[in-house]
């Protein structure tokens, strides 16, 4: 008999930000979602609190981050910020969205689990970005990082994803 493997569907969650990218996305989950192993490293960004924004906390995870290659190579970076509020985190995200529309990109609404989630369009990217509770959630990534057509699909689990707890953590 053929061993079988349970795909365990993301539970989101208003989580408590990990210091730790490992903990959000792992490398191995966003391997399984591209359909390709990535080359590069992760690395990862602890922000500052900013309050005059009412963010606690962030993170960001760049992944597939080339040898001497700056994070801004990233074709894929996942974020999470914490605000002092749940309205706090949905200003901060109408704000991010007004701002990349005003900038000529495109914005669809999106399925992100059972949340929303607002899919931008830009020329050289795709940005995923939404909140839930007093966390906002952003997974962006270059053009050309995986199929079009597989985009809106890929962005949305690696959100979810990045705001199910994974275990031990």
């Amino acid at each position: 008999m053929a061993p079988t493997s349970a795909v365990r569907t993301p539970v989101m969650v208003d989580r408590e930000l990990p210091d730790d990218c490992e903990f959000i996305v792992p490398v191995d989950v966003v391997n399984q979602r591209v359909g390709r192993e990535l080359q590069g490293e992760l690395k990862q960004i602890i922000g500052i609190p900013e309050p005059s924004l009412g963010r606690t906390k962030k993170i960001d995870c760049y992944y597939d981050v080339g040898d001497r290659q700056s994070f801004d190579s990233a074709p894929l970076i996942i974020g999470l910020a914490a605000y002092s509020d749940e309205g706090a985190a949905k200003e901060r995200v109408t704000e991010s969205v007004s701002a990349e529309r005003e900038a000529g990109g495109s914005v669809a609404e999106v399925d992100v689990g059972k949340q929303k989630g607002f899919l931008v369009s830009t020329a050289g990217e795709r940005l995923l970005i939404g909140s839930l509770g007093k966390t906002t959630f952003v997974a962006r990534a270059k053009v050309g990082f995986v199929p079009d057509d597989q985009m809106t699909g890929v962005l949305a689990a690696l959100a979810a994803q990045s705001m199910t707890p994974i275990e031990g953590t």
